[in-house]
């Protein structure tokens, strides 16, 4: 199977490290034009460097913007007023034990892993249903099927991901326009790196134990029985941006090494 997006405009937020770069990568190996968001422009540039890096001729522009927040989405959306695709990675996780978590981080949790991707959907799709083709994900999680009890409020907002990602989808039947969720499992990811990084100094370990640990202790059904990368993640986005994907929408496809124990 051959990809190609060239002529595509392909926006992936939060897209300075981790599986958001990694998904930039990916789409501008297909020929995509790329828009690299993060909140800083020295993170942006960085990034940028590293696709170039990797993909010989990638067609990049970058907008540095928090799209954690209302204004961060009106600054991408008056850089860029249209694209074709639309991949909402943004997010942050936190492990906190739930009588420990406060209002304002369940409100920052659903403004950033939720509302970022609706307020971008809200317009991008209008104009991808017009053109009659456009490609919209969000990177929900394994989490948002499996609650984690050490971050709930993480896990809520994974799921709320997944409603909205089905509704969207079902808003836009028959327009060409096809929305679904990705779940990934464990990924070894900048953030997942630094938090098992500092574990394992804390413990006097290495990270790769720190990493055997957690699977067996907090994620025993996995099936591949390690972390994924960001590249395996990367994979699947890339193949449902493209147009070989045109079949499916309204699904939450999993990249979770078979952590859920499901059979759909």
């Amino acid at each position: 199977m051959h990809i190609d997006l060239t002529g595509r405009t392909a926006i992936v937020t939060g897209s300075t490290a981790g599986i958001g770069l990694a998904i930039a990568s990916g789409l501008a190996a297909t020929g995509a034009h790329v828009v690299v968001t993060g909140r800083t422009q020295a993170r942006v540039d960085e990034a940028m460097a590293t696709v170039t890096a990797a993909v010989a001729g990638a067609r990049l522009s970058g907008v540095a913007a928090d799209l954690g927040a209302l204004e961060g989405a009106q600054q991408l959306i008056a850089q860029v007023p249209e694209a074709d695709i639309l991949v909402n990675n943004l997010g942050i996780f936190e492990p906190k034990a739930f009588f420990d978590i406060p209002d304002s981080d369940w409100l920052r949790f659903f403004e950033v892993n939720v509302l970022s991707g609706v307020r971008l959907s809200r317009h991008y799709a209008q104009g991808m249903a017009k053109r009659g083709w456009g490609r919209i994900q969000f990177v929900s999680s394994e989490s948002g099927v499996q609650i984690p009890a050490e971050m709930v409020h993480y896990g809520m907002s994974k799921t709320a991901q997944l409603a909205v990602s089905r509704g969207l989808a079902e808003t836009l039947a028959g327009t060409g326009v096809t929305v679904n969720a990705i779940l990934p499992g464990p990924t070894r990811s900048e953030g997942v790196n630094e938090f098992f990084g500092k574990i394992a100094t804390e413990q006097g370990v290495t990270q790769a134990e720190v990493e055997r640990d957690f699977i067996q202790t907090h994620r025993p059904t996995s099936l591949i029985k390690r972390l994924a990368t960001v590249e395996e993640v990367a994979n699947l986005s890339v193949y449902l941006a493209s147009e070989q994907a045109s079949a499916t929408t309204g699904a939450a496809m999993r990249v979770d090494g078979g952590v859920v124990r499901s059979v759909v």
